[in-house]
């Protein structure tokens, strides 16, 4: 989380590992997509967004996408709002 503010020196040389490594894949693969659970690595990532191309995004969505469709999310929040979490999650 803060690593960027008390070393931007090694950040910057982390940083740039990292763009080679993600442009290495995108290179080989497209589109490229890299999902990740931390939410300090999601933030690091869309950092690469512009730079290579490559798009980022939690495990549990790309899930949630995949299994109920590109609406879930719309669809989980009119089920919330009209009877509650504990209904749908039962």
């Amino acid at each position: 989380g803060t690593f960027a503010i008390a070393r931007p020196d090694i950040a910057t040389q982390v940083r740039f590992r990292k763009q080679e490594e993600l442009q290495q894949g995108v290179n080989s693969c497209q589109p490229v997509k890299v999902l990740t659970s931390c939410p300090a690595c999601l933030q690091g990532l869309s950092r690469y967004r512009d730079d290579i191309g490559v798009e980022s995004d939690y495990i549990v969505v790309e899930l949630a996408r995949k299994r109920l469709g590109e609406k879930w999310q719309g669809e989980f929040l009119e089920k919330v709002n009209r009877g509650g979490i504990e209904r749908v999650l039962l």
